[in-house]
């Protein structure tokens, strides 16, 4: 079956419209009893989950959760989203569930190819992890499956997410720097990679505003591609006295590329980072970072995903 069951579906099947379906699985009275329990032995046959009288059909739920990520977030080094799946799979698992983790690769995600668990019905919800292109995200949510949106949003779906406050507390590392003394700071980051980044640069921006410090162009530095492939981070001649990175592993690079070209972290530059991931513990001298609190984001994406599964909510696209 390559798409989940809807009242629709259900609907075209009998020959009734999507009210009729829907007014019978909600036990309206407005529905005679013989149409409500061919609409109901109908919806069981062909698969579809609802909640009937606040009671969940059990013998259609898998219990298992999709997790969805790109590979472009799992270099050797880079180890913030498996932390975060740790979590989130910890915490679905103390709610009755267990997880299928698809890391889709950059020609699968081009393709539209998802994972066989959604074409095949084995999974009651689905977690995107981590900004993916939006026409893949299209493919995904037309299955019509209840979703999250994890460590990254994008208005143009009428998605639940779970995210960091990515530009308050980007703003406020910023602000620790003016308050140290420097009016002269850097960005590292492509704006234009993530929604995430882009939310940091503009807490980053939004310090430098209210302190009246000139943004200069030339200290906006990108990190990677607009695909989140990391490329070489190349130093402007002059420099500031600060840098705000996107992320800890970037403040890392940074930190080394500034090392190659002569020049002392913090006694020269000083470079702040973001996540406080294992990059922030690695580098020497250890990187000031913001800590995102990866337990409580899982938690609250598993608790989001249950409720979703046990009202039987449907996602509008």
């Amino acid at each position: 079956m390559d798409k989940r069951i809807t009242m629709k579906d259900i609907a075209e099947k009998l020959g009734v419209s999507k009210v009729t379906v829907s007014k019978a699985l909600k036990d309206s009275p407005d529905i005679s009893s013989s149409l409500k329990e061919k609409i109901i032995k109908t919806a069981q046959e062909m698969g579809y989950i609802y909640n009937a009288k606040g009671r969940m059909l059990r013998e259609n739920l898998t219990y298992s959760i999709g997790v969805i990520s790109s590979e472009k977030y799992y270099g050797k080094d880079d180890y913030f989203y498996i932390d975060l799946y740790k979590h989130l799979s910890n915490s679905l698992e103390k709610l009755g569930f267990t997880t299928t983790f698809n890391i889709i690769s950059q020609s699968d995600e081009n393709e539209l190819s998802v994972p066989n668990a959604l074409l095949e019905q084995k999974v009651d919800g689905v977690v995107i992890l981590g900004q993916m292109s939006l026409d893949y995200i299209q493919k995904v949510l037309s299955y019509n499956y209840p979703t999250v949106f994890l460590d990254f949003y994008c208005d143009r779906f009428n998605v639940d997410c779970v995210i960091t406050d990515n530009f308050f507390a980007t703003y406020e590392i910023t602000n620790m720097l003016i308050e140290h003394g420097h009016t002269k700071i850097g960005f590292v980051g492509n704006i234009y990679a993530t929604s995430s980044i882009q939310d940091r640069f503009l807490g980053f921006y939004k310090a430098l505003l209210e302190n009246k410090i000139d943004l200069n162009k030339d200290w906006i530095i990108k990190d990677r591609d607009d695909n989140n492939n990391f490329i070489d981070i190349v130093l402007p001649k002059n420099l500031p006295t600060a840098f705000v990175c996107n992320c800890d592993k970037t403040a890392y690079l940074t930190i080394e590329k500034l090392k190659l070209s002569g020049y002392k972290v913090p006694d020269d530059v000083s470079v702040v980072g973001f996540d406080d991931s294992l990059h922030a513990v690695l580098s020497q001298p250890k990187i000031t970072t913001v800590r995102v609190n990866l337990e409580e984001m899982g938690r609250r994406t598993a608790k989001m995903m249950v409720e979703k599964i046990k009202q039987g909510e449907k996602q509008l696209w």
